[in-house]
């Protein structure tokens, strides 16, 4: 039963009920100012529970941002913060109605259990077109959130729902296949082994009174009083397992991009609704491409991109973060004329090689006055030079040994690199195909690896890249040459020992290398690991990739063979890279003054 209150200078509806087309009725809370009027919404959807605390479900990222974060507890108890969603404390106050959705089949709505199904983004709709016609609300529905809150933002947005005003995915993978199920072909299956058990499963709606309890809604200080966050009621395993759609076997089950996957990624042609990406450049393996490909190719003549440094829970809470989306929002939700318009339309944090960040207003995204520099690789001495070999040479490694890093020489001077990458190579292998990992990486002088504690990952390289080399067909139509688009329509096996020319797209970078440090591209046939000790974070190891481990559907005996990269004599493999020169006039801070003030 739903309830209302008065709290914390808010008012709380808990557990209201949002009727759905075919007769399941989802749950929502709703924060919202106490007094009268009508409010735009900040609205969020999905599984994760919405009654779980941030700090009970996610304790070392909370801790975290305890610790690293401190602005982002400002002005705030934190009672009700949950897991990559606004805080509604932070938010009420500023004239906005805050609805967080349990998502079909999670939480306390009930239902299967189907994660960004057609299903799903219809239910979306529907809560969206719900909240604009309740009486608190202005009609105007914004979308905010992290990763799955963001994911199904592209989703919905495609669906045009009448009364969505605005989205905001904030580090949110878009195309289901090549961002999240199949990097380059390879199936990547964090989502579907781990992910899903841990985050998902775990509170599925059902688990009841073996799960856990919303302290928000219990007697303060009397522990165990709250409600069931998967309640209200309690389902055996085999009916908890009837209800859901397991995803790991049904993703090993279509290799290719077919209409499964393509339900379950946007329609770029009918994302028209005003929007501001927020990338991370060390989301290799998840959500970066979801941002920049949804700024490119997004059909909204009112978009903006921004891209930060930073673990993947810190700057959507941080002054920063909060500023920027509620600068956004106040314009499309509210109608405020506050010069939002006048934001450049992309904002990147530029990052140094010492951990530095600054952030630069660009005007377009790739660069426009980029130089799409090649760098040759020599098999014979595994280096990167500055032209083609006149003679041809190979060099061959154990695909599923330590591959073969091509280093190249110091840089004469200091460079920036920023922007999204692409590998050419020549290649033959003793078996009928080979799964291509590719990491970009940079060292200093001393030839000490330099990473980066972006995203999941405190030791990242500068890019990855992947390619199964039987899908190496491309999209005529959406490649480019700083950007190999493969239609993974068809797989096409090698002939073992023939030589095939294959392209490999490697998700955008930023960084400025000083003089003297040099870049390294290594290939190989498993995930990029860091030379050092990993680091644990809850359940995940991380040792370099992140917890996006490539690991199933990849038999020895089609995949464990010899892989040989030719170069020079006509066969010339070569990596383009986008080197950024430094603008004809000093604008690295951004002109307008609101956002100038906050970040200096």
């Amino acid at each position: 039963m739903s309830k209302s209150e008065i709290r914390d200078g808010m008012w709380i509806d808990w557990d209201v009920p949002i009727p759905m087309d075919d007769g399941v009725v989802l749950r929502a809370d709703v924060f919202r100012p106490i007094g009268e009027g009508k409010y735009p919404v900040i609205m969020s959807y999905g599984p994760y529970g919405k009654g779980l605390h941030f700090a009970e479900g996610y304790p070392y990222q909370w801790q975290h941002m305890l610790d690293n974060y401190p602005d982002v507890f400002a002005g705030t108890t934190g009672k009700y913060q949950n897991w990559e969603t606004v805080d509604p404390e932070r938010w009420v106050p500023d004239g906005y109605v805050v609805v967080r959705v349990d998502s079909r089949g999670a939480g306390r709505s009930p239902g299967v259990l189907d994660v960004w199904s057609p299903r799903e983004a219809q239910d979306f709709y529907q809560c969206i077109e719900w909240a604009a016609r309740q009486p608190w609300s202005n009609g105007r529905v914004g979308l905010a959130g992290i990763s799955y809150y963001a994911i199904n933002q592209w989703q919905v947005a495609a669906l045009q729902p009448p009364h969505l005003a605005a989205i905001c995915p904030w580090e949110g993978a878009a195309d289901y296949y090549r961002d999240m199920c199949y990097h380059g072909g390879i199936p990547s299956m964090f989502f579907w082994r781990t992910w899903f058990r841990a985050q998902v499963a775990s509170v599925q709606h059902g688990v009841g009174v073996r799960g856990r309890r919303n302290p928000a809604t219990g007697i303060p200080g009397v522990p165990g009083t709250g409600e069931l966050v998967s309640g209200p009621e309690t389902l055996t395993e085999e009916e908890l397992a009837r209800n859901r759609v397991e995803p790991a076997e049904l993703i090993l089950q279509h290799p290719l991009d077919d209409e499964f996957h393509r339900s379950r990624s946007p329609d770029w042609s009918r994302v028209v609704v005003p929007l501001l990406s927020c990338g991370n450049w060390g989301g290799f393996g998840l959500h970066l491409r979801g941002n920049t490909e949804g700024y490119l190719r997004a059909a909204s003549g009112q978009k903006w991109l921004e891209v930060h440094c930073g673990p993947h829970w810190g700057e959507f809470y941080t002054e920063y973060g909060l500023a920027l989306m509620k600068r956004f929002f106040a314009r499309y939700l509210k109608g405020e004329e506050n010069g939002w318009e006048e934001t450049p339309p992309v904002l990147l944090w530029v990052r140094g090689a010492d951990g530095s960040h600054r952030l630069r207003a660009e005007r377009e995204w790739p660069i426009a006055r980029t130089r799409w520099t090649r760098l040759y690789l020599d098999p014979a001495s595994c280096s990167l030079g500055p032209g083609p070999l006149a003679d041809g040479g190979s060099v061959e490694y154990e695909a599923l040994g330590e591959g073969v890093t091509f280093l190249g020489p110091p840089l004469g001077e200091e460079v920036e690199i920023t922007g999204p990458l692409a590998l050419r190579l020549f290649i033959s292998s003793s078996t009928r195909d080979a799964d291509l990992f590719v990491a970009l990486r940079a060292f200093s002088p001393n030839l000490r690896e330099v990473t980066f504690y972006d995203y999941l990952d405190p030791h990242t390289p500068l890019s990855l890249g992947w390619l199964r080399a039987s899908h190496r067909r491309l999209d005529p139509e959406l490649s480019r040459e700083w950007r190999p688009y493969h239609s993974h329509q068809v797989e096409e096996p090698l002939e073992p020992g023939q030589v095939y020319e294959v392209e490999v797209e490697l998700w955008p970078t930023c960084v400025v290398l000083p003089k003297g440090y040099r870049l390294a591209l290594t290939i190989r046939g498993k995930d990029y690991e860091w030379a050092g000790d990993p680091t644990q974070m809850g359940p995940y190891p991380m040792r370099g990739s992140g917890p996006f481990f490539h690991e199933e559907g990849r038999p020895e005996e089609v995949y464990g063979g010899r892989v040989r990269i030719y170069g020079g004599g006509g066969r010339d493999s070569y990596l383009l890279l986008p080197v950024v020169p430094p603008k004809e006039r000093d604008e690295d801070t951004p002109k307008v003054e609101w956002l100038a003030r906050l970040v200096r």
